[in-house]
Order: C-alpha cells, then structure tokens, then sequence
C-alpha cells in the first residue's frame, strides 16, 4: 500500500504532542534502559564524558539509533496500513540483538501504546503486537499528521536524553557534562533526522558491535542498576 498523504498539523499542536509523549511523564521506563551503557560502564569502554559522547555519536551513526530512526520513519509514512505496520515491526524486532533489547524494545513500546490511545487520532492506529517503541511512536506521529523530521528530531533527542540521564545514574558524568555532551549532539541528531526522512528499508543496517556485545553481557551482569 502506498504511503498515506497528510496536511501537517500546525506546528504548536505537534509539538505539545511530541512534549508529550517522549515526556518522562510517559510511561516508556527509559529510566529502567540503559541500552548496554551500564555494561559498557563496568567494562572500561565508556569512563568519562568524552566516551560517553562517542558513544552515543555511535549510536546514532551506525548503531542500534540508526536503524531506530528508519524504523520511525517508515512506521509514520504507513501509519494507516496495519499490515505494513507489522513487517516494519517484525523487521525492528529481528534487529534486536539480545533477549534485553528485544524486552526494551516492546515493554517501551507496549507501554507508549497504552498511554497514547488518549489522543484520539493515535487511538485510531492498529499497532501490531508486540510493538517496538519506535514504530508505535512513529505510527502516532504519522497519524497525527506531525511532520516526519520534526517527529525524528524528538524522537532521537528523547533517546539521547534517556541514555545520558542513565549515565549521570552511573556516575560516568554530572548533570552539566550531560547538558554539554546534548549540545554536541544536536548536529548528529539533526543529520540523522534528514537522513532518516528520506530514507527507505534498505537503509537498515548498524556496525556498532561493542554495543551489541555490551547489551548481550549485561544479561549476565551482577548487581546491576538497569534492566538492559
């Protein structure tokens, strides 16, 4: 089916939305991921602020972000499409490269799900169950007709957050070497965005091992603070 077409809704409407629902208001339990960060932690990999910045540029560049934001994308394109909806989602979750991505990925998504049919225009989508968070969240946003790269924008920003918020909880930086390293990030995430925006399925693809290998041996990692 071919991609929906829309009117953009006006931009104070789609960002009060996007405010919203990548909120910790939101019951996604970012607090509760730290995506293999607090593996990488205790392994050496990831020790101050300058790591962790290279970290998430990683992330975003050709890590499990990179295919997040494609994900997103065409999620939101075919929003009224059920059954394009669930290839996008069995692809997002055929990426998941340990048992704690997969459960991060749709106890986040089930939990977005949950919260976002009280807007009636997402109440509309049919998710696909299970439902990564970055196909039910792209699916909202293309049902609410909000514009595809501002939507990637938040989404990725909210990510980013959400893993520095968890390395100031590891002690790896204080709040202001975090609010530094989201500053040094807005041209990654602002150029993944565009990217994302304009891309198709066969963008998928990521070459960031360490964080795979860091999110599989967190399964095994005493004492931890975090659930992936």
């Amino acid at each position: 089916m071919a991609a929906q077409k829309f009117r953009k809704m006006n931009d104070s409407a789609s960002l009060l939305k996007l405010m919203s629902w990548l909120s910790p208001v939101f019951p996604t339990g970012g607090f509760s991921y730290s995506s293999g960060l607090e593996t990488a932690v205790q392994s050496g990999l990831v020790v101050d602020a300058d790591d962790l910045r290279d970290w998430l540029k990683a992330a975003l560049s050709n890590g499990a972000l990179h295919n997040d934001a494609v994900l997103f994308a065409a999620a939101l394109r075919m929003s009224n499409a059920p059954k394009e909806l669930t290839k996008i989602a069995e692809m997002a979750l055929a990426l998941a490269g340990s048992a704690e991505r997969y459960l991060e990925m749709t106890a986040q998504g089930d939990a977005f799900i949950k919260a976002v049919i009280n807007w009636p225009d997402a109440d509309d989508v049919r998710f696909p169950s299970p439902c990564p968070l970055c196909v039910a969240a792209g699916a909202a946003g293309g049902a609410s007709k909000i514009d595809l790269t501002i939507a990637l924008s938040a989404y990725l920003h909210s990510a980013i957050t959400n893993q520095a918020q968890a390395a100031i909880r590891l002690s790896v930086t204080g709040q202001n070497g975090a609010s530094n390293i989201m500053a040094a990030l807005e041209p990654d995430i602002i150029a993944l965005a565009e990217f994302a925006a304009q891309s198709d399925m066969d963008d998928v693809g990521s070459a960031a091992m360490n964080a795979e290998i860091m999110s599989m041996r967190h399964e095994h990692l005493n004492g931890r603070m975090f659930r992936s």
